[in-house]
């Protein structure tokens, strides 16, 4: 796991803690639950490039405007003659036509590619009523009784009505309950974790 994701994440659920204390004093405060989500149908879905992540990008006979870097903390790198491009959030394709777009503006017909050769590493973040509070690594549809359990479970003091995910992109407070878990409630057991998500156990 890279440093700058988990201070990343650690500084995100810093963030969040003083708003969740706030509420729980007088209310939940706001919240969806996790019912009124679409339920996740499990598919392939193209790779989205992010911050941390190495790329390649070729432009089919201009060496010179060939690249290779990192995908910096603002979601940009930087490209012969284009300067900042911002990669973050678009799958290698899309980049890729992106790229060869803007670049009409200096050759004709140029035919460019992108390729991943190394990824971030995914993480999330656990705190609370949780037996081992921290920011762990994600791997594929990790879904929440995996998370609990690499966690270590809840303790004894958690409220089982109040576990919330914090999710960055959109921003969302999710609320699910741990007897929607054990029941195998299609949108509780479906939900799957992305990068960056905070779980609270009140």
């Amino acid at each position: 796991m890279r440093v700058g994701s988990r201070g990343r994440n650690l500084l995100f659920a810093s963030g969040v803690i003083a708003a969740l204390s706030l509420g729980a004093c007088a209310s939940r405060g706001p919240f969806v639950w996790v019912q009124s989500l679409p339920v996740v149908v499990e598919q392939p879905l193209p790779y989205v490039i992010a911050a941390g992540d190495s790329l390649d990008i070729r432009v089919y006979n201009e060496e010179r405007l060939s690249s290779k870097g990192k995908v910096r903390l603002d979601g940009k790198i930087s490209l012969p003659l284009l300067g900042e491009v911002h990669a973050a959030g678009k799958s290698p394709v899309q980049l890729a036509q992106e790229v060869q777009t803007q670049l009409t503006r200096f050759l004709q017909a140029p035919t460019v590619t992108v390729q991943v050769d190394d990824v971030h590493a995914s993480s999330f973040t656990m705190m609370g009523e949780i037996a081992r509070p921290g920011v762990y690594p994600l791997p594929p549809n990790t879904g929440l009784l995996q998370a609990l359990a690499l966690g270590g479970g809840l303790t004894q003091y958690a409220d089982a009505d109040g576990i919330f995910i914090l999710r960055r992109t959109p921003a969302q407070r999710i609320r699910v309950t741990y007897q929607q878990l054990m029941e195998n409630e299609p949108h509780a057991v479906g939900f799957k974790l992305t990068d960056g998500d905070v779980i609270v156990i009140e």
